[in-house]
C-alpha cells in the first residue's frame, strides 16, 4: 500500500511501509495494519536475517512495541509463509 496518506492519529512502523495494508480502528483509535508475513520478508531481504531471526526479532521489537492507543496491529498471515519462502528460493 505505497503512497497511502496515513489516517491522523494511527502510528506507523518505521521500515515496513511494504508491508502495510490499510488501516482499522482499535475501539475509537484509528491503528495501521500490517502483513507480518510482509514484515518478516523485509526482515530477511533487507536486513539479511534468517527466518528464526526476523521471528524473533519482529515478536520482540516490532509487534511487542506499544506505542500507545494507536499501536499498529499485525494481520497474521503467516500461516503457509514458511512453505512459500522456500518456493520463492528455488526459484
Amino acid at each position: 500500500m505505497k503512497n497511502a496518506e496515513p489516517i491522523d492519529g494511527a502510528m506507523l512502523a518505521d521500515g515496513f511501509e511494504d508491508a502495510l495494508v490499510g488501516y482499522g480502528y482499535q475501539f475509537n483509535y484509528p491503528v495501521a495494519v500490517y502483513s507480518r508475513m510482509g514484515c518478516m520478508k523485509i526482515l530477511m531481504e533487507r536486513d539479511g536475517m534468517s527466518d528464526e531471526e526476523a521471528m524473533e526479532y519482529f515478536d520482540f521489537n516490532v509487534q511487542g512495541a506499544w506505542v500507545g492507543e494507536s499501536t499498529p496491529v499485525f494481520l497474521d498471515d503467516i500461516p503457509n509463509w514458511i512453505d512459500e519462502l522456500e518456493e520463492e528460493s528455488s526459484e
